[in-house]
């Protein structure tokens, strides 16, 4: 009876514990399931809101995109197995935003004529135009204003001289205002929901007061309200009458009118532009700006041979001197090899925008350590003068590139197995051959693909060019805003953004041909390297 008895205590202990795993288990498995559901809700939840923003505002493309990107995460991360497509799907989502979206934008402003002047709709430049050309009525009614700040808008509350009370806002035209408050003289001061700008704060804001602007109507050939005081405002209507029937702009002072020729802009019968313009497609035309137009096909060309002679200079001197080294302290009989090689890669650890500036520090004409220090106080232009600029500016980058090349031939050399050497002593071969038929081919066919990539990597080293000499010094002979020392990227970002002439369009068709010069090198590289692969 014990013997039973015990038996079945054990049993039950077994059941019991078995049931606790089952339960343990179970728990286990439950954080997951709700994490993911916490995680997909607030990704639907965010989702639903940008849909319902895309639909209001009639982005039917990007809604119907949004919306088969939603049903896809979902369906990916819901279903049961799929465990690469979950691990995937986030960085494809990153890649698609950060990478491909950005490519195809910079593709698609390739043709367009995107720049200053050019920057919106036809709408918004059509109302731009009128804005700008508004002059005040001589006849004008004088209208008492009160300044009102209504949430984050300045707000004109307007007493007409019939006692009529409207409100408005920059860009809102005039309507009946509600709830008014009126002063001993007849006034309107303020309404529910606003508050009126003391005179100190009219004082304070004086500019922003200026530039507001209150259509009278719907129809802005009626006017516009603006006032100078804060207290009383006039009427400005516009020198410029646009009319939709036949889609021209008339000025009204000299009767001249300017028609749409599908450049994106109004031109008079003379030539004559109306500034600001807006976007539209161009073709090709940015193209052949770049080969067809003198004034810009010179520049280009000099550009681009100074940047392929930058990046090969660049690649050949670093590696030279990095391979220099590694073959130095590979040598087993140096002592404190350790200590030299720390020291070597120090310009590597450094952030390459830094050390330019601080280079460009070191060089400066006046002031710098090398004319003061190094050379007596000499007066050499290191960065004034157009050959020197460029010979600093390789130094600048052999400086900064060579510990890269050092490190990279230092693992090479080490990898290359040492009985390949001791034979080739063996056979009678001297040290120089060793290295030239036995150890620089094998190097090669490690190296070859970095060769490779540092070479793009220099065609558009921006932040050396940028912080060091800014791609100065300027070249006169050109009529663009380029320097001795520009390679394309930096040339491409002063078009884009430096100065008051901005044209987005023809930096990005510079941008595609910089990736097509770029991937033609890489792909005879990587065929080159691939041959010395197949010989190895």
């Amino acid at each position: 009876m014990k013997t039973l008895s015990h038996e079945s205590d054990r049993q039950a202990t077994a059941k019991r514990r078995r049931a606790e795993r089952v339960a343990v288990s179970a728990d286990v498995r439950i954080w997951p399931i709700l994490v993911k559901i916490l995680l997909l809700g607030l990704f639907d939840a965010f989702g639903v809101y940008c849909l319902l923003i895309v639909a209001g505002k009639r982005y039917w493309v990007a809604f119907g995109v949004m919306l088969i990107v939603g049903i896809l995460i979902n369906w990916v991360y819901w279903r049961r197995g799929g465990l690469a497509a979950k691990y995937l799907t986030p960085g494809l989502i990153f890649l698609i935003i950060f990478q491909i979206s950005a490519i195809l934008y910079s593709g698609y402003i390739a043709f367009t004529n995107y720049g200053t002047g050019h920057n919106g709709t036809k709408e918004q430049a059509i109302s731009s135009l009128m804005q700008s050309s508004l002059t005040k009525v001589p006849d004008s009614d004088t209208y008492n204003v009160a300044i009102l700040q209504c949430g984050g808008t300045l707000n004109f509350l307007v007493t007409a001289s019939d006692g009529t009370v409207q409100i408005g806002s920059n860009g809102v035209p005039l309507h009946d205002a509600t709830n008014v408050t009126m002063d001993s003289t007849g006034k309107a001061v303020s309404v529910d929901g606003c508050s009126a700008l003391s005179f100190n704060d009219i004082l304070n804001r004086q500019d922003e007061i200026l530039n507001i602007n209150v259509p009278i109507s719907d129809d802005l050939e009626n006017g516009e309200l603006r006032t100078s005081d804060g207290q009383t405002a006039y009427v400005f209507k516009s020198t410029l009458e646009y009319d939709e029937k036949t889609d021209t702009m008339t000025d009204t002072q000299t009767g001249v009118k300017y028609r749409d020729t599908g450049n994106g802009a109004f031109v008079s019968s003379r030539g004559e532009e109306l500034n600001p313009g807006w976007r539209v497609n161009v073709g090709l035309a940015n193209f052949k700006r770049v080969f067809a137009s003198r004034d810009m096909t010179g520049p280009f060309l000099r550009v681009l041979v100074w940047t392929v002679v930058f990046s090969v200079v660049s690649v050949v001197s670093t590696f030279i001197l990095g391979l220099f080294l590694a073959i130095t302290f590979n040598d087993s009989r140096m002592k404190g090899r350790k200590i030299y090689r720390s020291i070597l890669i120090l310009p590597y650890a450094f952030p390459s925008f830094l050390s330019a500036l601080v280079w460009a520090g070191l060089l400066n004409e006046k002031f710098g350590f090398i004319n003061q220090i190094l050379l007596g106080g000499a007066d050499i232009p290191w960065l004034q003068s157009p050959t020197l600029a460029k010979v600093a500016v390789l130094v600048v980058n052999l400086w900064l590139g060579f510990p890269y090349m050092f490190l990279v031939c230092m693992g090479a050399l080490q990898s290359i197995p040492e009985e390949l050497s001791e034979s080739a002593k063996l056979d009678g071969a001297s040290a120089w051959e060793i290295f030239r038929f036995i150890k620089f081919p094998l190097l090669l066919v490690s190296v070859s693909p970095l060769l490779i990539s540092t070479f793009a990597m220099n065609f558009n080293n921006f932040n050396l060019i940028y912080m060091l000499t800014a791609g100065g010094p300027t070249d006169t002979s050109t009529g663009m805003n380029i320097g001795s020392t520009d390679i394309l990227i930096s040339m491409v970002y002063k078009i884009a953004f430096a100065g008051s002439d901005r044209d987005y369009g023809l930096a990005s068709a510079f941008a595609i041909l910089i990736f097509f010069i770029v991937a033609s090198v890489s792909a005879i590289g990587f065929r080159t390297s691939k041959s010395l692969e197949e010989l190895n």
